[in-house]
């Protein structure tokens, strides 16, 4: 007892002395002493070590260094006195005294930790510091000894002390807290080195991992450099080729760069802009500042630097900053050996008039690039359709100039290859052959082209033609868990982001916008295709270390909800859930007034909000644990999930159904099964049943996230047809046929089926309600058609609803003219997007242009998209574009559909085969098709158009391929 009391006071005298040391403002009384200055009044206004160096000069930042050295010092030997027998307590001490620097002097204390460490455990420490220093002499940045604080500590505590949690905990705690407090505090060291103090400038530009003269081949920062010097300097270590080049800072004197250069006839240069905030995706600043070319002596040099740096100030430019709400920042000056080009011009890796497709768009001269930008001379122009992820290949050229195609063509799998680069960001990329290399003399984002927006994900979670209604229900709910999810993680930082802009319609199909979701997954320290990766497989990139680092805080929370998940569902299902939807269930509906379905519509909302948040984190929280666990889709059940219940409900009920027909000897006629089931007491149970089926599943629909769409309740003869079909399938498989499939995530995938039960049915109350509230407008006359309320908003619904007794003859007439407008113009232009043929996969821009139909290759033998669910089959094909074309389907039926959704299981069971043009290995179709074994390919772009009914197709679930027969 007396050791745990030690323990326990030893414990308080650590928590409360050591925030206190750290608090000590040690650096500040140093500088102020010995040079009068206080550092919260300069630089940035923290008390660090590099502050004193910087403000202080050599000796301040010295004796800096040991004051704090001796602070971590004294905290691990204050703890190794009161509690000798806890190690991971003295790592606690070194997080005490960090928060304690941190609150009170806004410190990161590196410093604390780094000599801490040393005194914690001298083995650690020691390999701690020699990963820093071999790291800073070989790199010459400060950021060396963050990562071997950050990273490198937690990783050696854990390989020594592999046995010992306590202290694995600590160290990584530790390293998390010090990258959040970097996230938060700037740093001395990024301040101009001019302005150091003298005796230190050398040291702080060692430091700061800046030489004297910056050059291409250094790793550049936009917000100093401008993003051109930037980009060039970054792909040039991608291994792009980039003419020779250097930088001049903003402000900083050209005199030793222009001595370093000597330019000469033999060597000219040219003098570029490299602005902050220029050749950025919200601005190009395209031919708004001064370039100058064939620069040959200093003199002249020194000239082109003083008329691209007053170019600045240049009226145009200002304007130009001006009205894009460009901020003031200075101009970068960036120099660099001048191309003796052969040809040269510009390449658009995507086609910035269209907004859509393959084409990547060349325009071309002799010469110098200079003449194409510069508008003085036409170019010639070329189009080149590149196709291929890997392997780029070109599949059509367009183009009669004097150019070599060749030579074109590579220009254009340069161009492709930027773009991938940069996130799949279209790229606008100035380039110069000169006979041997290809140079790379600008690529900036083509910001016509963006935002980018992407059905990949959006086309399965509200797949089809969206109406109104459905849309302003939806986005909001979707992009508000989403925005709580961001916000979670990333705090302050989502305060200039509008997460309404996360999706939107083009051509009223949905599409997410992946500029900004790639933006915030990349802030979050995750990779910017995190999502897609996620829900449909494939590659995925490595984030920068130091972001997910400094989202360690917030990611952990994250980590939080989705280990809580199942706790936090299970409460709100019993509490919640079932009892709301038992209340809504039994209220006669008919029977409310139009301010009492607007209250149900509010009820089912508040609902709504709930569901989304677990329809969002269900399947993601099953995807992550699948991920890490590598457990493949084939270990897994699914039965839980509506679609597989209702379908195993449909196919035992049609057993019994062909055993009661053969039974009595009837024939099986599609026309006659319920006639004949009517007749005999087993076939009226057998109907009964069948009602009672429909009953239980009447809320799934063809599309079970658009309330627009009619479900199973309302419409049972389209279930019936299904039913009838699987009678008619010779092999109807029943629920032993599946078999039992358990993993480690088997409780995660059950839960999303019970997740995706609660939001279908939520959804189906609120078609309903909706529905009733149609039908009283419908008899007073203010809608003239069945379907009127799914083109309006409901928004626009709520105010009709108040105002619709409020207001007098005249206004009333007014309002209901104005939404008879809305919704004669919405239908027209719903019906108009309806008969689209091809919506395209990738839209680049706000407002994007009619849709291009692609051009088939007629020697394309092979399609390609993600394996599904494996096996090899052949059949014939047979288009699908909506449940009520479901006849005549077998499993010598390859089914081609645009989407698949829950209410389509029963109808994809009955096939041989499944391609899909949308949709990953998580979408409805895929986890119905591997249920059943039945080959399937999703992601197959414009399948619908590209195949035809009956042509012969085999696919390859394993690969994701469809192998084409040619047409007769």
């Amino acid at each position: 007892m007396q050791s745990i009391m030690e323990n326990i006071w030893g414990i308080l005298v650590i928590v409360i002395v050591c925030p206190l040391l750290g608090a000590l403002p040690l650096i500040s009384w140093i500088t102020y002493i010995l040079s009068g200055k206080n550092l919260k009044d300069v630089g940035t206004g923290n008390i660090s070590v590099s502050a004193a160096f910087y403000h202080g000069g050599q000796l301040i930042g010295t004796l800096s260094v040991i004051s704090e050295a001796l602070k971590g010092i004294a905290a691990v030997s204050l703890s190794q006195y009161l509690i000798p027998s806890q190690p991971a307590l003295q790592i606690v001490a070194l997080i005490c005294l960090v928060l304690g620097r941190y609150i009170t002097t806004k410190g990161a204390g590196i410093t604390n930790v780094v000599w801490g460490i040393l005194a914690y455990d001298p083995l650690v420490g020691a390999l701690v510091t020699l990963f820093a220093v071999l790291g800073l002499i070989i790199t010459r940045s400060k950021e060396t000894i963050k990562l071997a604080v950050l990273a490198v500590f937690p990783v050696v505590v854990s390989i020594l002390y592999s046995q010992e949690p306590a202290r694995i905990i600590a160290a990584t705690i530790l390293s998390g807290l010090i990258a959040w407090i970097y996230q938060q505090i700037p740093d001395d060291l990024n301040l101009p080195v001019q302005t150091a103090a003298s005796g230190t400038q050398p040291v702080m530009e060692y430091l700061a991992g800046e030489s004297v003269i910056m050059s291409l081949n250094d790793e550049l920062d936009p917000e100093i450099v401008g993003t051109k010097a930037a980009n060039l300097s970054q792909i040039k270590r991608w291994g792009y080729s980039v003419p020779k080049g250097w930088v001049l800072p903003p402000h900083e004197d050209p005199r030793a760069l222009i001595e370093y250069l000597q330019p000469s006839p033999l060597s000219p240069l040219v003098v570029r802009s490299s602005a902050i905030g220029e050749d950025t995706e919200t601005a190009s600043a395209a031919g708004q500042y001064q370039s100058i070319l064939n620069v040959t002596n200093a003199e002249e040099l020194r000239e082109a630097i003083a008329q691209v740096r007053e170019s600045y100030h240049h009226p145009v430019a200002v304007k130009y900053r001006n009205d894009r709400h460009v901020k003031e920042a200075s101009m970068s000056v960036l120099i660099q050996q001048q191309v003796q080009s052969i040809y040269s011009g510009v390449a658009f890796s995507r086609d910035p008039i269209s907004q859509q497709g393959e084409a990547t768009i060349i325009e071309a001269m002799n010469g110098s690039a200079t003449q194409v930008v510069s508008g003085k001379m036409t170019p010639e122009e070329y189009r080149v359709v590149v196709v291929g992820d890997k392997k780029l290949s070109c599949s059509e050229f367009t183009g009669n100039g004097k150019i070599p195609p060749a030579l074109i063509k590579q220009v254009a799998y340069i161009a492709r290859g930027l773009e991938k680069r940069y996130r799949g960001i279209p790229q606008d990329v100035e380039w110069s052959y000169d006979g041997q290399v290809f140079w790379v003399l600008q690529t900036r984002p083509i910001t016509t082209l963006l935002p980018i927006w992407t059905r990949k994900i959006a086309a399965e979670v509200i797949p089809g033609i969206i109406h109104p209604l459905t849309w302003s229900i939806n986005c909001p709910l979707t992009c508000g868990v989403w925005a709580e999810f961001f916000s979670l993680v990333l705090g302050e930082k989502t305060s200039s982001l509008n997460f309404g802009n996360m999706a939107t319609l083009h051509y009223s199909q949905a599409y997410f916008n992946a500029t900004l979701l790639g933006e915030i997954f990349l802030a979050m320290g995750l990779p910017p295709e995190s999502l897609e990766f996620l829900t449909r497989g494939g590659s995925i990139s490595k984030p920068p270390l130091n972001s997910t680092l400094s989202n360690l805080p917030g990611l952990t929370k994250l980590l939080k909800r989705e280990l809580d998940l199942e706790k936090d569902f299970k409460w709100d299902y019993r509490q919640v859930f079932i009892p709301e939807l038992t209340k809504l269930s039994n209220i006669v509906i008919e029977e409310l007034s139009a301010e009492q379905l607007l209250t149900r519509v509010d009820i089912i909302l508040e609902l709504l909000k709930k569901g989304t948040y677990y329809s969002i984190l269900a399947p993601l929280s099953a995807a992550i644990r699948q991920m890490i666990l590598g457990i493949s889709q084939e270990a897994i059940d699914h039965s839980v999930t509506p679609e597989m219940a209702s379908l195993r409900s449909l196919q035992i009920l049609a057993l019994e159904t062909k055993e009661i027909l053969n039974t009595h000897n009837y024939e099986i006629e599609p026309e006659n099964i319920f006639s004949h089931l009517a007749e005999i007491p087993e076939g009226r149970k057998i109907i009964t049943e069948f009602n009672e089926l429909i009953e239980d599943y009447g809320y799934l629909s063809q599309v079970g996230t658009d309330i627009a769409v009619p479900t199973w309740k309302e419409k049972p003869e389209m279930v019936q047809q299904l039913f009838i079909q699987i009678i008619q399938n010779n092999e109807i498989k029943s629920l032993n046929d599946v078999g039992e499939k358990r993993s480690m995530i088997q409780r995660r995938v059950d839960l999303k089926g019970r997740v995706t039960e609660v939001y279908s049915r939520l959804l189906a109350e609120l078609r309903w309600t909706f529905l009733a509230l149609e039908n009283i407008w419908l008899k007073s006359g203010i809608f003239t058609q069945t379907n009127d309320i799914f083109f309006l908003e409901i928004e626009e619904i709520r105010d009709l609803v108040v105002q619709e007794h409020r207001l007098d003859f005249a206004s009333r007439e007014q309002l209901l003219d104005n939404i008879l407008d809305k919704i004669e113009h919405r239908r027209s232009q719903y019906l108009q997007d309806s008969q689209i043929k091809v919506i395209p996969t990738i839209v680049y821009g706000n407002n994007p242009p009619s849709p291009v139909i692609p051009t088939i290759n007629p020697s394309e033998s092979v399609l390609r998209g993600i394996p599904a669910s494996q096996g090899k089959i052949q059949g014939r094909v047979k288009i699908l574009r909506n449940l009520q074309a479901a006849t005549n389907i077998d499993k010598n039926t390859i089914l081609v559909v645009p989407y698949t959704d829950s209410g389509w299981a029963p109808m994809l069971v009955q096939a041989g085969g499944i391609i899909a043009e949308s949709g990953g290995k998580l979408s409805h179709g895929a986890i119905i098709a591997r249920e059943y074994g039945i080959p399937a390919v999703m992601d197959i772009k414009d399948a619908t158009y590209i195949l035809e009914d009956g042509q012969q197709v085999t696919i390859d679930g394993s690969l994701g391929i469809v192998e084409l027969a040619k047409l007769n």
